[in-house]
C-alpha cells in the first residue's frame, strides 16, 4: 500500500514538473456601454519555461470584434497614451507578467455588442514559442472609481477597459 502512495505521489510530482509552458490565470474584462465598440480583456500570463517568451497575438471570432491588438500604456511627456505593442508582450522566463489596466492588455476593436457584466467568451492567444491556448474570459463589473473610458490622443478611439 504504501509503495503505491509513494508511487502515485511520484508520479504527479513528475507531471507537474514537466508541465512547462504559459499558465494563464484568470480573464476577465469589463462592462462597457452601449454604442462603444471597444474594449479590453485583462489576464496574468505566467511562463513556466526556462526561456523568454512573447505573447503575440490573440484572436476570437469574427462574431466578436473585427480587430484585436496587444496594447499598452506609454508616458507621453506626462500624458499617459494607449500605444499597440509591436513584436509582443515579453513573458519572460519563470516570472508572471499581469494584463492589467494601465499596462499592458488585450484589446478589441469593432465589437458587435456591447460586453456586459457576466458575458464569456473565448480568446485564442498566441505565443512566439508556447502552443497557442484558449482561454475564457469573463466580463466583471467596473471596479469602483474606474473610468469607463478614456482618450489616447489626437485620431486615436476612446476605449473601454
Amino acid at each position: 500500500m504504501k509503495k503505491t502512495v509513494l508511487t502515485l505521489a511520484t508520479a504527479l510530482l513528475c507531471s507537474t514538473a514537466f508541465a512547462h509552458g504559459i499558465e494563464a490565470g484568470e480573464a476577465y474584462a469589463y462592462p462597457t456601454v452601449q454604442g462603444m465598440t471597444q474594449g479590453g480583456a485583462f489576464v496574468s500570463l505566467t511562463n513556466t519555461e526556462k526561456k523568454d517568451d512573447k505573447l503575440i497575438g490573440a484572436t476570437a471570432s469574427k462574431q466578436f470584434a473585427d480587430k484585436i491588438e496587444l496594447h499598452t500604456h506609454v508616458n507621453d511627456n506626462g500624458v499617459m497614451r494607449m500605444r499597440e505593442v509591436k513584436g509582443g508582450i515579453p513573458l519572460p522566463a519563470g516570472q508572471t507578467q499581469e494584463l492589467k489596466r494601465g499596462s499592458y492588455h488585450i484589446m478589441f476593436f469593432g465589437l458587435k455588442k456591447p460586453l456586459q457584466e457576466g458575458d464569456k467568451f473565448d480568446l485564442n492567444l498566441k505565443f512566439k514559442n508556447a502552443k497557442p491556448q484558449k482561454i475564457t474570459v469573463t466580463v466583471k463589473p467596473m471596479q469602483a472609481g474606474a473610468m469607463p473610458a478614456h482618450d489616447h490622443g489626437a485620431g486615436e478611439a476612446k476605449h473601454a477597459h
